[in-house]
């Protein structure tokens, strides 16, 4: 059989709201022939089966659902006449920017691109990668499993529901399962404070009197062909479960909120140098990777809290693109920023030789801290600081650097977290 072949100035591989703000964007700044690839029958991603509300303040300046987000860049996208392709699997990705995807109505098919944008989006983390006893029956699913089941099929997946981690798909899915006549026993977290938004805490949980156990996990499952029950029990320091602290709870269903991993496999068959502590690709201020014509934006580069934040950084990564493709931006050294006390998971991790723009930082805190400031320095010298009130690892924090400090390239850049006190 021979392989159909396509040419490209911008493929993006992804149709969730990073691909489409992304597309957008490069569309926006003059690029022509661009594709979107997307493996589902429709384009949105996560979006179409959150119909909570909660999207779009920053974006559009009003609370919309989740498809109503999705629908407004739908429509952007078929405004700006840009071609996309459902059902299109992408199963290769080289460092020369050649992809090949497979379709039901196209077969295998291979698309030689200019520049390329990662906007794969991330998964849960299932059941299998926690290693707690029990039978594998039936009643056990991840939280974004349980609500594609409730939302877009109708199906309820049980009555008596357990919890067992505290993000954020996993406390909406708390409320969602009580507005469907489940009772929800507990929400049980391995850490001492939340994985997700304080609001979501406030509006899914306390608001339906619904217990939050932290320091607590799950560590046995009963039943064999449907579940039965859990057992809970407190954890030390170390996480290691405290004898005498086990109690029941029986319950026919159980939900897996226990985070997220981006979609990276493409990316490292690329040669995208991943980093271990976002598990998304390294990228520098413009998102661009250490592969030349290859960017990285939304939940495939790390984990965010607000689907407005993920438009945000797509639309930078299409702009970058659209740049790299005119030649404007070929790259060229780079420089480390170092993850300092209390910071995880930052990004951008390198910088550009010379940044044209002022640069914004995210991170996600490795504690809850009060009363901190946000320091960004180079050789002992301070850049950048900005006073926190409160840092929790369950919502983002940021800080913005100007461009001015950044123009003497001497020295790596460290962000970290000082405790000042009251």
């Amino acid at each position: 059989m021979s392989m159909k072949t396509k040419h490209v100035d911008l493929l993006i591989i992804g149709g969730g709201p990073a691909g489409l703000a992304a597309a957008c964007a490069a569309r926006e700044a003059g690029v022509e022939n661009l594709l979107i690839l997307e493996r589902e029958d429709t384009l949105g991603g996560i979006l179409r089966q959150c119909i909570h509300n909660g999207f779009g303040l920053h974006t559009f300046k009003e609370e919309l659902t989740g498809p109503e987000y999705a629908a407004r860049y739908i429509a952007r996208v078929k405004e700006l006449g840009v071609p996309y392709e459902c059902g299109a699997m992408v199963i290769s990705l080289s460092a020369e920017r050649k992809a090949v995807y497979v379709s039901r109505t196209e077969g295998i098919v291979t698309v030689e691109a200019g520049a390329v944008i990662l906007a794969m989006g991330c998964r849960e983390r299932p059941r299998g990668a926690l290693g707690t006893p029990g039978w594998r029956c039936a009643g056990i699913f991840t939280a974004g499993t349980a609500q594609k089941l409730v939302n877009l099929e109708g199906r309820m997946p049980g009555k008596r529901v357990v919890i067992l981690g505290s993000g954020d798909i996993g406390l909406i899915m708390a409320r969602r399962m009580t507005f469907s006549g489940a009772k929800v026993l507990a929400c049980v977290e391995l850490m001492p404070y939340s994985s997700g938004l304080k609001r979501n805490i406030v509006q899914c949980l306390d608001d339906y009197g619904i217990p939050l156990l932290f320091s607590h996990t799950v560590v046995d499952i009963h039943g064999r062909e449907r579940l039965t029950g859990v057992t809970i029990a407190e954890v030390d320091a170390a996480k290691n479960p405290i004898p005498g602290t086990e109690q029941r709870i029986d319950c026919d269903t159980l939900l897996l909120s226990v985070g997220l991993i981006p979609e990276n496999e493409l990316s490292a068959m690329a040669g995208v140098a991943i980093s271990p502590a976002t598990n998304g690709a390294v990228v520098d201020e413009m998102l661009a990777t250490n592969v030349p014509g290859i960017f990285s934006c939304g939940n495939v580069l790390h984990v965010h809290d607000l689907v407005d934040f993920v438009s945000a950084e797509a639309a930078r990564a299409g702009v970058s693109a659209a740049r790299f493709l005119s030649g404007e931006s070929a790259g060229g050294a780079r420089m480390p920023v170092l993850a300092g006390n209390g910071v995880s998971a930052l990004v951008p991790e390198v910088l550009s030789e010379r940044p044209e723009a002022d640069v914004t930082f995210m991170f996600r805190p490795r504690a809850v801290y009060q009363n901190a400031r946000i320091v960004v320095s180079r050789g002992g010298e301070t850049l950048a600081s900005k006073r926190a009130r409160i840092l929790a690892p369950g919502e983002m924090a940021e800080i913005t650097v100007k461009k001015e400090a950044l123009e003497e390239q001497q020295g790596e850049l460290t962000v970290s977290i000082e405790e000042v006190g009251a």
